[in-house]
C-alpha cells in the first residue's frame, strides 16, 4: 500500500471509495453524502490540496481516502476539520484507515497546523491522539454535540486557540 496526495485522475474513484464506505447497509439507494462532500470540499475556500491523500494498493488502485480542509476556531484559520475518511470494504480491518490517519496528521503536524478536529467515535479516535475538543476549549459547530466533536492538538498548538470550530462551507449543507 503506499499513500499519496491525490491527483485529477483519482476525482471518480474517491467517489467510489466514499461511495462504497459509505453505502447504506439495508441496501437503500442514493449517493451517500459523503461521496458528494468531497466534490463540494474540491470546490471550497477551504480545501487544502496537501490534506487530501489517497491509498493505493499494489496495483495503483485507490482503495482509501482522507482528506482535511481548512476550520475555524473563534474565526481565526487556525485548524483543519478532518473527513470524510473512507476505506473500500474489501480493504477494511487491513490498516489502510489507520495509515491514512497517521499520514494526514503527519502532513499537518509538518506543515506546522496546530490543531485538528473531527466528528468520530469517543471509543475509536484517542488511538490517534483525539480527545473531547471541549478539554481544549474548543466547541462543536451546532448541531453536533460535544461527545462525538474530538481534537487533536499538534506541535503548534496554543492554549489561546480556544472558541467556536467552523468547518470548511460545505459542511455547513450537510
Amino acid at each position: 500500500m503506499l499513500i499519496r496526495r491525490e491527483t485529477p485522475a483519482d476525482v471518480d474513484a474517491i467517489r467510489a471509495v466514499h461511495s462504497a464506505a459509505f453505502a447504506k447497509a439495508d441496501g437503500g439507494d442514493g449517493v451517500p453524502v459523503e461521496a458528494t462532500l468531497v466534490d463540494a470540499l474540491r470546490a471550497d475556500e477551504g480545501w487544502l490540496p496537501a490534506y487530501s491523500l489517497v491509498a493505493t494498493d499494489s496495483d495503483g488502485q485507490v482503495v482509501g481516502h482522507v482528506v482535511a480542509t481548512r476550520g475555524r476556531v473563534g474565526g481565526a484559520p487556525v485548524a483543519l476539520g478532518l473527513g470524510p475518511l473512507g476505506v473500500l470494504p474489501d480493504w477494511q480491518r487491513r490498516g489502510v484507515g489507520s495509515a491514512l490517519m497517521h499520514a494526514v496528521l503527519g502532513a499537518a503536524d509538518a506543515r506546522d497546523e496546530p490543531l485538528v478536529v473531527l466528528l468520530g467515535h469517543p471509543d475509536y479516535y484517542p488511538r490517534f491522539g483525539f480527545r473531547p475538543a471541549v478539554e481544549l476549549g474548543v466547541t462543536p459547530p451546532q448541531p453536533w454535540g460535544p461527545q462525538y466533536f474530538m481534537a487533536r492538538p499538534l506541535h503548534a498548538w496554543r492554549e489561546s486557540i480556544q472558541g467556536e470550530f467552523r468547518y470548511a462551507g460545505p459542511f455547513d449543507d450537510l
